[in-house]
């Protein structure tokens, strides 16, 4: 099993999600679980990287060329070390890697990843779990404007039940072993009309 996790670079400005992010990094490395990132030692990917190499467990970085070359913020002493072309084969390599993905607390480009993850799976492009850990509310504002896109006739609850969240890793762990994708063969069917 590896999971994607999608995450800042920043470290924010609460210890809660420093934390969580040394916490997730040490249950992968003990439930045998793999860790995909995005191949930084920065931020809170580089702390969960860290933990879960210092805990014994599997870390694969996968990081564009641009930031390693021009910023060297590659983590070099982790499991796997994958340098790509363009963000965009980086995130494929990633989403191709993985057999889930958790968003921990991140900017834009944590958003950008986990909304297109979601998209593909109201696509149909697979059924693998997604979720969010909502570390000490972060989410509960995204959480509430997904809850009103459905409201409003522009989301449907089906595709709205594809994107799991939890305030604890082991619920969220929980709600992903027993995720069962919803059927989105046709995509139509999914359109709120």
């Amino acid at each position: 099993m590896k999971i994607c996790v999608y995450c800042g670079s920043s470290r924010g400005n609460n210890e809660i999600y420093r934390q969580a992010a040394a916490e997730l990094g040490k249950t992968f490395a003990q439930r045998q679980i793999g860790l995909i990132y995005g191949g930084g030692r920065v931020g809170l990917m580089g702390l969960i990287a860290e933990s879960a190499m210092k805990h014994g467990g599997e870390v694969t970085g996968i990081i564009p060329h641009f930031l390693n070359d021009s910023e060297g913020i590659a983590f070099d002493s982790i499991t796997h070390v994958h340098v790509t072309d363009t963000m965009h084969t980086r995130k494929a390599m990633m989403y191709d890697m993985a057999d889930g993905f958790i968003a921990l607390p991140g900017g834009y480009g944590t958003l950008d990843e986990v909304f297109e993850t979601v998209t593909w799976a109201q696509l149909g492009l697979h059924q693998k779990p997604i979720g969010l850990l909502n570390i000490n509310g972060y989410y509960s504002h995204l959480v509430a404007h997904l809850d009103l896109m459905v409201r409003e006739g522009f989301l449907s609850e089906k595709n709205r039940s594809m994107l799991l969240i939890a305030d604890t890793l082991p619920e969220l762990l929980q709600l992903m072993w027993h995720y069962k994708a919803p059927d989105s063969s046709k995509w139509l069917d999914n359109v709120v009309l």
